[in-house]
């Protein structure tokens, strides 16, 4: 009776440590791929050109826009587009 229960606590032991080094093991592959995945994206795609309308924009315009924006972020903002919305 104690023999069968001690088998089965190993038995149940092993089968958890195996169980958590899979997936352990799955999650860091897992982990690793996507870090891959993010850095070859980053690396070979293409970095948007956006086409830049300032001429149509008032230079008085631009100018308080990028005030606000420097004023806002403290010199750390860089104003990228104007859109209107």
């Amino acid at each position: 009776m104690i023999c069968d229960m001690t088998e089965n606590l190993n038995l149940g032991f092993q089968l958890l440590v195996v169980g958590m080094v899979s997936v352990f093991m799955i999650l860091g592959i897992v982990v690793l791929i996507g870090k891959l995945l993010i850095t070859a994206v980053n690396k070979w795609s293409a970095e948007e050109h956006f086409t830049s309308k300032v001429d149509k924009i008032d230079k008085k315009k631009i100018a308080v826009i990028s005030a606000v924006v420097q004023t806002i972020t403290k010199g750390t903002g860089i104003v990228g587009s104007i859109n209107k919305i």
